[in-house]
């Protein structure tokens, strides 16, 4: 009976050995970069192997659907004159909704390379930052900088048809100076019925809601911060409890103190990671997919940086200059950048 006994747990070690991924040695990387004139890229959504979108300034919506092959390009206008500034773009499994900065804020839905204009807002604060949907595609949600002592935050639960702004007495109050960075679309991140939003300046926090934005915890990092240009700028979540941050001074980009954080109880509490090592400021950071939170690619106008072991240390893999990057497998990701977006394949 013991030997059996044995047999089994030997068995089982096996397995749970076989199962456990092995991170790739990473030291550099190629990425075959596509010119898109006048634009910076932001926000960009990969769908599938052969399908990106991505937003971007001078009121460019661009999509390929071959590959990088060709794209089509959509140039919005309001009221004829107003030329928006997209950094934030969503898809809810259908729909794509592109979302502008400043005043005044413009929210499209793009369908079929047709823009149908979905909410507006005017204000002399009004600056909207990124946008995302819930895992279900009905639930989507937008976070501006302040307008008043909270989050300006914008809600949907009909898949992006009608949108509202929270009251600041269903959200937690935000310190004067604190805001949110336009920087990758990447301050936001859904999980199920969840979302993470990250801030900078004055203060350095976590937003969260589990509920679709009904209810919210606010939670301290140790991220730099006190003035406009520090705070988190990125953030992402392998599950509901594991997560990773990166940020700094955008002012000072090449220093590297107290710009990245990890959590390990779904933003609750985060630890210093890499504290005064590379890489230094950053606009988004992202795990790749399927590789158990092992490996992740941090991107920013000081280049390109992985780690294979969760971002305790970090390898600098290229010089190239980015502002974001979305995998949509472990071995495929597309980015976006100053005047260009490229496709990089490991």
């Amino acid at each position: 009976m013991r030997r059996i006994f044995g047999i089994i747990l030997i068995f089982l070690f096996l397995i749970s050995c076989k199962q456990e991924y092995q991170p790739r040695n990473i030291s550099a990387i190629s990425i075959e970069a596509y010119n898109i004139d006048t634009t910076s890229i932001r926000a960009i959504q990969v769908i599938d192997s052969t399908t990106v979108v991505y937003a971007g300034s001078n009121g460019t919506i661009g999509t390929t659907v071959d590959n990088g092959k060709t794209w089509s390009i959509l140039n919005i206008k309001y009221k004829d004159s107003i030329i928006p500034n997209f950094r934030s773009l969503a898809f809810n499994g259908s729909d794509y909704f592109a979302l502008s900065i400043a005043n005044p804020a413009l929210l499209y839905k793009i369908s079929d390379m047709e823009a149908t204009l979905q909410y507006t807002e005017e204000g002399a604060k009004v600056f909207y930052d990124a946008i995302a949907f819930f895992d279900d595609n009905k639930h989507g949600i937008a976070v501006g900088d302040p307008t008043e002592n909270c989050a300006s935050i914008l809600i949907t639960d009909d898949g992006g048809e009608n949108w509202h702004k929270i009251p600041c007495e269903n959200l937690p109050e935000i310190a004067e100076g604190e805001a949110f960075f336009a920087a990758s679309n990447t301050n936001i991140k859904t999980i199920g019925s969840t979302v993470y939003i990250a801030s900078g300046g004055k203060k350095s926090r976590i937003l969260k809601s589990n509920n679709f934005g009904k209810t919210w915890q606010l939670f301290e990092t140790p991220i730099i911060q006190g003035n406009g240009p520090q705070g988190m700028y990125s953030i992402d979540f392998y599950d509901k409890n594991n997560g990773i941050a990166i940020g700094g001074d955008y002012s000072k980009s090449l220093e590297n103190k107290a710009n990245k954080a990890i959590t390990a109880d779904g933003g609750k509490t985060w630890t210093l990671i890499a504290d005064a090592e590379n890489p230094n400021y950053k606009s988004c950071v992202q795990f790749v997919p399927n590789t158990n939170g092992k490996e992740v690619f941090a991107v920013g106008k000081t280049g390109i940086s992985y780690s294979k072991d969760g971002g305790l240390t970090w390898n600098k893999v290229s010089n190239d200059s980015y502002y974001t990057i979305q995998f949509i497998n472990k071995n495929t990701a597309w980015l976006g950048g100053a005047n260009k977006i490229g496709k990089l394949e490991l």
